[in-house]
């Protein structure tokens, strides 16, 4: 009998996007793995059940007869913001959950991957399914870049500045010659157009219309934030919305996310541990407020999302998330599916503001141009920078 090559490639994949996440987590100490700082971070191991528990819940007990579940109140664990599904624990809780233990977990993961290898290769696998398996994986891969986002958090909170790994790992080289594109006034289309995979809020290809603008071919760096700092930045309202301003003032913000000014120099925590700020590298951890700001300090501005994905194919673009002028809406005809998957994006589309590009915390195969992401104005945690455009 010959084995269907569909079959082997979709349990290669899902074996390799699985296992990528239990990677992350290698480094990790059993302590690290139930720390919860702030409501935005979530334990590393709520992280590893909830990914294991969306492939449990909407693919193997709708469509694999017989199969039981690893344990009834994971459920009410795990489960995140989908409303369909039932309760579950508060968000700002994940960090209580002693139990289950770690290694509960990763029993956890252990079975339902049996499981899902053995639905993968039966009969009861079949085309219908296969959009929501390619959204589980991809749904997977955005946990891993929480994940790796989340435990930075965790571990440049500790006082003792712990590093995450040993050894710098390499990082493509990005072009930084400073200079602006020049793109003119026309109608273009955004939005995902081809085959693949793709999340709705992408799809709904459609026109806009643009006036002349220009936009930079790098990111932003250290040392141009530095200028922005050392030129009272943080002091002066003048740069601000009113609500960036008023989050400066409450926060007592002075800096970048993991800057500290220690020994009259600035030092920032990186997954390698503590180092001196490098003002060659792009600027990253920067909130929304902040990035208007020193745009708006430096006469300039933010691209719109559509201007971003239009000037993309001119310049390189993965090594952090870039911050848009444009909130976070719908494109037209934008409709949410029925049930649980439909709470995917369509009910988080207020008061966000969208990214685009990838980050270096961004699995490989997981990102592309019209990628949509998005996030408060105020949240400074995630591998984030600018793009400065006019």
């Amino acid at each position: 009998m010959i084995a269907n090559p569909k079959i082997i490639d979709a349990v290669t994949t899902y074996r390799n996007i699985r296992s990528h996440s239990l990677a992350i987590c290698a480094p990790l100490e059993t302590e690290d793995f139930v720390v919860q700082p702030i409501v935005d971070v979530s334990p590393p191991k709520w992280h590893l059940g909830h990914t294991t528990w969306f492939f449990e819940t909407f693919i193997l007990v709708p469509n694999f007869p017989g199969y039981t579940v690893f344990d009834p109140q994971y459920n009410f664990v795990f489960n995140s913001y989908y409303e369909t599904i039932g309760a579950r624990v508060i968000r700002t809780d994940r960090g209580n959950l002693s139990r289950p233990s770690v290694a509960d977990v990763y029993r956890y993961r252990e079975y339902v991957d049996r499981q899902m290898t053995a639905f993968l290769q039966s009969e009861f696998m079949n085309p219908s399914i296969e959009p929501l398996l390619e959204l589980g994986l991809n749904h997977e891969q955005q946990h891993q870049e929480l994940l790796l986002t989340d435990i930075k958090y965790i571990l440049g909170h500790n006082p003792l500045f712990p590093a995450y790994r040993k050894g710098k790992e390499e990082s493509k080289e990005m072009v930084r010659t400073g200079e602006m594109i020049r793109l003119s006034e026309g109608v273009y289309e955004i939005g995902f157009n081809g085959n693949g995979f793709c999340f709705d809020n992408e799809l709904g290809r459609h026109k806009v219309y643009l006036n002349n603008f220009e936009i930079s071919d790098r990111l932003v760096t250290n040392g141009e934030y530095l200028e922005f700092i050392n030129d009272n930045g943080y002091k002066d309202f003048r740069h601000w919305h009113a609500e960036g301003w008023d989050w400066v003032k409450q926060n007592e913000v002075k800096s970048p996310l993991y800057w500290h000014w220690i020994d009259e120099k600035w030092m920032y925590y990186t997954l390698d541990g503590l180092q001196q700020v490098d003002p060659d590298e792009a600027v990253c951890h920067i909130n929304f407020y902040e990035a208007s700001a020193f745009a708006a300090w430096k006469g300039m501005r933010l691209p719109t999302e559509a201007e971003w994905e239009v000037a993309s194919v001119h310049f390189q673009w993965g090594e952090r998330w870039e911050w848009t002028g444009s909130a976070y809406l719908p494109y037209p005809g934008f409709k949410k599916e029925a049930g649980a998957v439909g709470e995917y994006n369509g009910k988080f589309m207020v008061n966000q503001m969208v990214l685009r590009g990838a980050s270096e915390a961004t699995p490989k195969g997981h990102s592309r141009n019209t990628y949509r992401n998005f996030f408060h104005a105020s949240l400074q945690w995630q591998f984030t920078g600018i793009r400065l455009a006019r």
